[in-house]
């Protein structure tokens, strides 16, 4: 496949997993889970193709244990966990790079801002570990929708309401960012 291809592939996956939940909850009734399981499985497989990082493997082990669970017992609970897979491979990468640093935040903002000042350091570890806590509610969210939810409502939070919090959290973090980054700025400009 030519270079320029895998980003396309990329996007297209990206939407297709973003989608998962409305997938799922439209073939509800019309499709068996077993075939939706393959879907889960193909997805997985074609993301490693595309991108072979520990993420990426992370999502496509827990993908593949809830595929074969699914296709084994024909049954829709393993692939309504996806979502908690996801939070809980996301939950052991960032709380991983808290125990072996940089955090992931720092990484994040390293790419665009390669010498960070300490203070910006402590700064995008504390949102790393914001981040933590938001895979730990948001996993313990979508399991519980998982279990005693309907499928209606395991399908807004997941497919909808999740995304929106994820967008929440991001605006806040940017807009607090920008009063520490002035804080920091004005710190080193009397220190000067």
């Amino acid at each position: 496949m030519p270079k320029w291809k895998w980003p396309v592939v990329g996007v297209l996956l990206t939407l297709v997993t973003l989608a998962y939940p409305l997938i799922v909850y439209l073939s509800l009734g019309r499709l068996e889970p077993r075939w939706l399981a393959l879907l889960l499985l193909g997805l997985a497989l074609m993301r490693v193709a595309v991108n072979r990082t520990a993420v990426t493997w992370g999502f496509a082990a827990g993908a593949l244990l809830l595929a074969v669970f699914s296709w084994a017992g024909n049954a829709w609970m393993p692939l309504k966990l996806y979502p908690v897979v996801v939070s809980a491979v996301l939950l052991a990468l960032f709380a991983a790079s808290l125990a072996y640093p940089p955090s992931a935040i720092e990484r994040f903002a390293r790419l665009r801002e390669p010498d960070l000042p300490p203070e910006a350091v402590a700064y995008t570890r504390r949102v790393t570990q914001v981040w933590c806590l938001f895979f730990i509610f948001n996993g313990a969210a979508a399991f519980a929708t998982a279990l005693w939810a309907s499928d209606a409502v395991w399908t807004l939070y997941n497919g909808l309401l999740s995304y929106c919090l994820i967008g929440v959290l991001m605006a806040a973090e940017w807009l607090v960012r920008r009063r520490v980054r002035a804080r920091i700025a004005l710190a080193n400009t009397v220190r000067s």
